[in-house]
């Protein structure tokens, strides 16, 4: 499920309801870098996996999300291969990808760094958000891409984005659905 109040409490009860994931709403909610890594906290002593929904494709973003702690990542608008290329690099220490290793939460602030280095690209989660009609498009190329765990459907920006916004857009909407999930 989503979180998307900014404020630890409504996190960790969120987590607590029995969610084995939580997605903290970077993107869409009046949250802060600085407030990212409390939130991810909270969500871990709820009992679930904190993964934050980064507000763009940027590798600053997803290296915060992801320094704080976080689990994994939901990227937005992702609608090339070329895109969730550059998620995966974004997401993954070299040789794999290009993220820096810093001291942040994710390594006990630099204690547990070459361990936590040594396991992350495989044990990070990438999940791509596929939400335009040029996504749809090059979906089987954007699920063929190394790296990417999951791809995540965003009907809402999809239907805008195909014209299928209301109810006499609907069956282009459901033809573009079936198609992302046919190529995952």
């Amino acid at each position: 499920t989503f979180c998307a109040i900014p404020h630890p409490v409504a996190v960790e009860v969120t987590a607590r309801a029995g969610f084995d994931l939580v997605c903290i709403d970077w993107e869409h909610s009046q949250i802060d870098r600085g407030e990212i890594e409390n939130l991810v906290r909270a969500a871990e002593s709820g009992g679930a996996v904190a993964m934050v929904r980064v507000p763009g494709n940027n590798s600053e973003a997803i290296a915060a999300a992801l320094d704080a702690g976080a689990e994994g990542v939901l990227v937005p608008r992702v609608s090339s291969a070329e895109e969730a290329e550059a998620a995966v690099r974004a997401t993954r220490y070299p040789p794999d990808g290009e993220r820096g290793a810093g001291p942040g939460r994710a390594s006990r602030y630099g204690y547990d760094i070459a361990p936590y280095v040594a396991a992350a690209n495989g044990k990070i989660l990438l999940a791509v958000q596929v939400e335009t009609a040029r996504a749809v498009e090059n979906i089987d190329a954007i699920a063929a891409v190394e790296g990417v765990d999951l791809i995540f459907i965003g009907p809402g920006d999809l239907a805008v984005s195909l014209g299928a916004f209301g109810p006499d857009g609907a069956e282009r909407l459901d033809a573009a659905i079936r198609r992302v999930i046919a190529a995952c």
